[in-house]
């Protein structure tokens, strides 16, 4: 089994073929979003044939998810799960449970922290005590790897969640974490101010990597995490060395205030706001460019993407006559969430997923891929979008 390069950054750099997914933040929303695309990529036997999938913040909730339930996935011979709704299922649990309001209240007035009682929501709801070590083992290209992402708020950069390791370049790494699924969520969707930051006791050996000039305390007894689309929030910093690169993106565009408020605390959110919009248009800016110089090969869709601009001589779902404007405007929440909300969610994700698909996935690459990507034929749920 080829072994992981102990320094991050050269094995960032390394070129190495296979097709991953990153899946962005944007709360339940996004959660929600990411479904749908999931179910296309799984319907053209994509989702079986990925070597990493990559998530920060709100698609983070989905990628551990999906990495839980992964043994439990019937994949036929040509590489598609028959029974994917036992995923659609739990995540349907998860946003029929608001958390983030509940949590402010409980970390203010109870004992614990918000991050402690947002944690313990994942837990309850999804992952029942369940630890990285549960994820499924990508050796022999069984399944891919699953890496969940946070922003260490004391080295400032990327601090990876996965079964074989935690840590970043800058601390070092923890091999094996004993860690709950429900913590590393809690920390990659710790979106700042409110639900940030998460505290991470260290108590395992931090193995010291090239490079890394923190590796003593105490960066190495405790990380302070917050929401990974700080740093990152299109996922992109965990696969930029492979071929082939699926990117979906729920994330929100900031809106225009004439008025913006002055006080210290909703001036300060409206900052960060533009500093995420910023750092999200580069990252994109980037990942288009870097397709068009054939650096990689893939597609990327985003919940505020237009089906027009996909120019597809073909357009089954009538998408054309639709309009997910709306969808894109739902704030990023982790609050509950109508079914007929849900359903659209996941139905515009699935379509637009599709139509980069059948955009950018050419007859080559479909065939190195060993997958058709044919026209759908209808929404996965009910009510379009």
């Amino acid at each position: 089994m080829p072994t992981e390069p102990t320094d991050l950054e050269a094995a960032s750099a390394q070129h190495e073929d296979g097709v991953t997914l990153s899946l962005s933040g944007g709360g339940y929303r996004a959660m929600l979003f990411h479904i749908g695309a999931l179910w296309r990529l799984n319907e053209v036997g994509l989702l079986s044939r990925l070597k990493r999938i990559s998530s920060v913040s709100g698609g983070s909730i989905t990628a551990a998810y999906l990495g839980l339930r992964w043994k439990d996935l019937h994949f036929n011979a040509a590489g598609k799960a028959d029974n994917l709704t036992i995923i659609v299922d739990g995540l349907r649990r998860m946003a029929d449970t608001s958390v983030d309001v509940g949590a402010v209240i409980g970390g203010i007035l109870l004992p614990g922290t918000i991050s402690d009682r947002v944690a313990a929501a994942y837990d309850g709801v999804l992952f029942g005590g369940k630890k990285l070590a549960d994820l499924p083992d990508d050796g022999g290209g069984k399944a891919p790897r699953f890496v969940i992402n946070a922003t260490n708020v004391q080295s400032a950069v990327l601090w990876r969640f996965s079964r074989r390791y935690m840590g970043d370049y800058r601390v070092g790494l923890v091999d094996a974490p004993d860690v709950t699924l429900a913590t590393a969520v809690a920390a990659s969707s710790a979106f700042p101010p409110i639900l940030s930051p998460l505290t991470l006791p260290i108590r395992q050996p931090v193995r010291k990597v090239d490079g890394a000039d923190l590796n003593h305390p105490p960066y190495t007894t405790s990380a302070v995490l917050s929401d990974g689309g700080v740093y990152d929030n299109l996922g992109l910093e965990t696969v930029k060395r492979f071929s082939t690169l699926l990117v979906s993106d729920a994330g929100q565009q900031i809106a225009a205030e004439d008025d913006p408020h002055h006080d210290w605390a909703r001036h300060a959110v409206r900052i960060l706001g533009v500093i995420d919009n910023q750092v999200r248009s580069l990252r994109k800016r980037q990942l288009i460019d870097a397709y068009r110089r054939g650096d990689h090969t893939g597609t990327y869709w985003g919940i505020r993407t237009s089906f027009a601009d996909y120019r597809l001589a073909a357009d089954p779902l009538d998408c054309l006559h639709r309009d997910p404007a709306a969808l894109a405007a739902i704030p990023t929440r982790l609050e509950k969430m109508p079914h007929d909300i849900q359903n659209r969610l996941m139905n515009w994700g699935y379509a637009v997923c599709d139509a980069a698909l059948r955009a950018h996935i050419d007859t080559a690459l479909q065939q190195k891929l060993g997958i058709q990507v044919a026209d759908p034929t209808g929404f996965p749920f009910p009510g379009a979008y």
